[in-house]
Order: structure tokens, then C-alpha cells, then sequence
């Protein structure tokens, strides 16, 4: 299946514990073309864990919207996708998630290192499927940067798109991200590739979409308090200016979308202290949301740090 062109160069990254689905709402109100879901697994998705369904959870905007999965077992992923068709527009397979307890039932980044059988679960997931089926890679596992071998491995195998992320999986999130290898990929293979890795601004974003050629740009950390951030790459991308949004009059948005979904209180409050970060007194007011234990609470003491209040 053919990967949707998107109206704008920006999507959303899947992050653990925060794209859910107020988190993404809100980016695809500032104007991020493409939003994914946390990654599950899918054999917990198979099992119908209560956790994982509400993960998958789906607003109404979100159009594309892709919902990312992992998993060590073939059958259950392909079984996965099947439940998933229905509601997603895309699939797409994390082969870049570094943590331990993904890498040990050999899902994530360690697929890397078998191009072949990452091949396998496409194949496999493109014939069950008929919605776009991608993935996400970095730029290798430890000291081998084989990105490019990969990506050809799973263009061949039916990948959509193919997503990468600057960093290797012995770099974890620290040190740079390599945006050679991203170039790379792209001149490498002929389906769209989404660049990932350190673009913190604007400015930043439109260099990267220059210099390699990507089709389009992954925002992740620099969303997480300033989702705002895709609308300010819209508007430098057209008109080379952008303007800036007040953090907590973005988490008030958020939370009036959080309160919508019905999400759990200890998310929310999760948010309210990532969104505080860069603001005046913004210590204070985070170890102050840290000890709250009702929204009731968390009002209270943005109130009396002289920040909007989010009701």
C-alpha cells in the first residue's frame, strides 16, 4: 500500500507516555500532518489488555493517524494488525526502541541487527494487511550504522515509508544525531523516508529537510512541552516567521482535551510538569505538581505560581 502524502513536513513521534491521544489532538490542532500512537505490543493488544486498548485510543482530527507496534512473536503481530486495520490508517513497526525489555523478546532495535527477519514480519504483515504498513529504524544497533542495509531490506519486503532516527542503539538519546546516514537512507531507497534526531526549531527543520532530502521531519522531545512547535514549522516553512505560544496556555488546551478522553489523573499531572519546564519558577512549581493528588490540587498550585489555570 502507498504511504498518504500528508499536507505538511512535520509528524509526531510515538513516545512512551506521551502521545496519548489529548497529547496528539492537540499537535494535530497546531497543524503536525501525520500523529502515532505509544508503541504496544502486540501481544497484549492480542490478549486484550485493558492498558493497551486504552492506549489505541483515536480522536476524531486525527486524519492520518498511525498506531506503532512491537513484538517478538510473528502470529500475534500479524494478528495485531488485523485488529488494527480497522481503526488506523497506518501500521507502524518499531525497530528503534533501545529499552531492555523490548530488545530481550528481540523486538525494537535489536531487529536491526536481522534485516532478514525484519523482512519476514513485513512480508508477513503486508500480505495480511491493507493499510500502510512502515518502520521505524535507527541508525543502527552499536558500532554499525547499517541503516541504508535495512531500509533496502524493507522496501523490498513491501515498507511503505521507513522512518529514521539519527542515533545508534549503543547511543541510546545522548550524543548526536547522525543526519549523514539519514541522507543516506533517502537516496538509498525510493518509498518516503521520515528524518528523526534532534530538530529543536524552526530554523533547524528546514535545514534537515534541505540538506537530506527527506520527505518529511519527526518531532519528538522539543513536542513535549511545545507542541506549538509544529504550527511555528508550518509558518517558517511558508512565510520564513512563526510565533510563540505561552507553555501553559498550550497545557490548558491540552488538559480540556485530556478531560474529553476521560485520561488518568497521574498522566495529566505528568504533562502539567513537562510543561512547566522553561518557565519562571518552573522548579518550584514541578516539585509542587509532583506531591498534588486531585486536578484540584494541580490548579491550585499553577494559580499560585501565577500561570494560567487550566480549566
Amino acid at each position: 500500500m502507498k504511504f498518504p502524502k500528508l499536507k505538511g513536513k512535520a509528524v509526531l513521534a510515538p513516545m512512551a507516555g506521551v502521545t496519548d491521544v489529548a497529547f496528539r489532538a492537540l499537535a494535530v490542532k497546531y497543524g503536525a500532518s501525520l500523529t502515532y500512537t505509544e508503541f504496544i505490543s502486540s501481544t497484549a493488544l492480542v490478549r486484550g489488555s485493558e492498558k493497551t486498548l486504552g492506549i489505541i485510543k483515536k480522536d476524531k482530527s486525527e486524519n492520518p493517524c498511525a498506531v506503532q507496534i512491537f513484538g517478538g512473536d510473528l502470529k500475534d503481530m500479524a494478528d495485531a494488525a488485523k485488529i488494527l486495520e480497522k481503526k488506523f490508517d497506518i501500521i507502524d513497526i518499531n525497530c528503534g526502541c533501545p529499552a531492555v525489555k523490548v530488545i530481550k523478546i528481540g523486538a525494537g532495535s535489536i531487529l536491526m541487527k536481522e534485516p532478514k527477519k525484519l523482512a519476514k514480519i513485513l512480508s508477513t504483515l503486508t500480505k495480511e494487511v491493507k493499510i500502510p504498513i512502515t518502520i521505524k529504524i535507527r541508525a543502527g544497533v552499536y558500532g554499525k550504522k547499517n541503516a541504508v542495509e535495512v531500509a533496502q531490506a524493507a522496501e523490498k519486503a513491501g515498507a511503505s515509508a521507513i522512518t529514521v532516527h539519527g542515533r545508534t542503539l549503543g547511543q541510546g538519546y545522548s550524543g548526536k544525531a547522525d543526519w549523514d546516514i539519514i541522507k543516506k537512507v533517502k537516496k538509498a531507497v525510493g518509498i518516503p523516508v521520515i528524518g528523526n534526531g534532534d530538530i529543536t526549531s524552526p530554523e533547524i527543520a528546514k535545514q534537515r529537510l534541505e540538506e537530506s532530502g527527506v520527505d518529511y521531519i519527526m518531532i519528538g522531545r522539543a513536542a513535549m512541552n511545545n507542541p506549538y512547535i509544529f504550527k511555528q514549522i508550518n509558518d517558517f516553512l511558508k512565510k520564513g516567521s512563526y510565533t510563540k505560544k505561552d507553555s501553559m496556555e498550550q497545557f490548558r488546551e491540552y488538559a480540556v482535551l485530556a478531560k474529553k478522553h476521560k485520561l488518568d489523573f497521574q498522566l495529566i499531572k505528568e504533562h502539567a510538569i513537562r510543561f512547566t519546564k522553561g518557565m519562571p519558577r518552573g522548579a518550584r512549581t514541578r516539585d509542587k505538581i509532583s506531591k498534588c493528588k486531585s486536578f484540584e490540587e494541580v490548579n491550585s498550585v499553577i494559580k499560585s505560581s501565577a500561570l494560567c489555570p487550566y480549566q
